[in-house]
């Protein structure tokens, strides 16, 4: 009995990983700002929704690590899309807030990242846009 070998085109994880780079490439092209990563507006869009937020509140938020979220941190207050502060109670808490153009970006972003999330599934039917959704929550354990 021989078993098929193992084909890593067909695994998972490889076809997850293209299916993100090919969105990371229309994010890119379409996004409208070339200083803009699509961790970056995650990470303002999360600020927006939940107001300000401690690093350790993003880092939940957005799925992205800590050091990670430092670094995107650093490059958001650069372009002064956020302000940094401190925590009432715990002045060691670094509390992150959304500035003025930092919100601006949001609004200018948001409607090109709904082409760019049309353009990523293109290619499926609404039923299958619905059952990838669906799948990717089941996978990642988030069935509600």
């Amino acid at each position: 009995m021989t078993s098929a070998p193992y084909d890593f085109t067909e695994q998972v994880g490889h076809l997850l990983r293209k299916a993100y780079q090919r969105h990371m490439a229309i994010f890119q092209q379409q996004v409208g700002d070339a200083q803009l990563t699509a961790v970056q507006f995650i990470t303002l869009c999360a600020v927006r929704d939940r107001g300000p937020s401690s690093l350790t509140e993003l880092v939940a938020a957005t799925a992205v690590d800590q050091a990670t979220i430092r670094g995107i941190i650093e490059r958001l207050k650069a372009r002064e899309l956020i302000q940094l502060g401190h925590d009432a109670q715990d002045k060691r808490k670094v509390i992150v807030h959304l500035s003025d153009e930092g919100r601006a970006v949001v609004e200018r972003t948001v409607p090109l990242a709904l082409e760019i999330t049309e353009a990523t599934l293109a290619n499926l039917n609404p039923g299958e846009r619905v059952a990838i959704a669906f799948l990717l929550r089941k996978m990642l354990g988030d069935t509600d």
